[in-house]
């Protein structure tokens, strides 16, 4: 590991906390059931610096799937949403632009009313990583941008204590555009107005992976209700894209003792990338 990364997490609050299990001690990602098993990914004791020899062996290969198919052709089974939602039709024809400027005229949700501007989103249109959010605060709102708080510089030690940055290979998104009053968590009703929007970009952009932000951004993707210390580690679904479930960052800086898990999460995300990378390559 560089020095670099040893820095970042450090910001993070993780080193030296923790170390990270050899390949031979990580489980696969289980099967998710009602009644859910013991978190898949343990505390670890191989020091973060082969971090990188792990990944190859941290799950079983996974292949790259699309629309309609229910489940991965290898690997682990897949939680799938609880139902199938389809883009509304004057939704699903948009392109980027026109998306973009449907999102920053909004008026579906009373959150128009307050918002300084709405926040489609940023990065890579088409990137393998979808990163979404639960909505903009106020930086945010000021800015136009997802992410750019205090919140945003731990995602973005987050995003490059795996090798990835902002706007490479990388897109980050809101389950919601517009800023609540007060920060507060979105409501169903927002949450449902504006899920076509994220719908759709995500139909633009096909990403190979979603990592889903805290609780709100979850049950939007899954439609279902969501309890992050019981889903994390595990693979679900979106309409054939694998989602993982970890924490938000706002909840991060608010609770430091889960970072180490958060970064668990990470080190699982990144091995099923690779996996799901190799599996189309193959």
């Amino acid at each position: 590991m560089t020095s670099r990364r040893d820095g970042i997490l450090r910001e993070m609050g993780l080193a030296p906390l923790w170390r990270l299990r050899g390949a031979a001690e990580i489980e696969e990602a289980p099967v998710v059931e009602p009644a859910p098993p013991e978190p898949v990914v343990r505390a670890p004791a191989m020091p973060p610096s082969e971090m990188q020899a792990v990944d190859e062996a941290t799950v079983k290969p996974l292949a790259r799937f699309a629309p309609p198919v229910a489940g991965l052709s290898s690997g682990p089974p897949i939680e799938a949403p609880a139902t199938h939602r389809d883009v509304p039709g004057d939704i699903a024809s948009l392109g980027w632009d026109e998306l973009d400027a449907r999102i920053r005229a909004c008026d579906a949700c009373e959150l128009c009313q307050r918002r300084k501007q709405a926040v489609p989103g940023v990065g890579d249109r088409q990137a393998d990583w979808l990163f979404v959010g639960e909505g903009p605060g106020a930086e945010e709102d000021a800015r136009g941008e997802p992410f750019v708080g205090q919140a945003g510089r731990l995602l973005d030690n987050m995003l490059a204590s795996i090798d990835l940055k902002r706007g490479e290979d990388v897109f980050i998104g809101n389950a919601v555009k517009c800023r609540p009053p007060n920060n507060r968590t979105p409501e169903v009703s927002e949450l449902a107005a504006c899920f076509p929007y994220l719908q759709r970009q995500i139909g633009l952009i096909q990403p190979r992976l979603i990592v889903a932000l805290g609780r709100p951004a979850a049950q939007a993707l899954l439609n279902q209700e969501v309890k992050i210390g019981a889903m994390r580690g595990k693979l679900f679904e979106y309409n054939g894209i694998p989602v993982i479930i970890t924490y938000h960052p706002a909840y991060l800086l608010r609770n430091q003792a889960d970072k180490a898990k958060a970064w668990e999460d990470l080190c699982f995300a990144r091995a099923t990338m690779r996996r799901l990378k190799h599996e189309v390559e193959a």
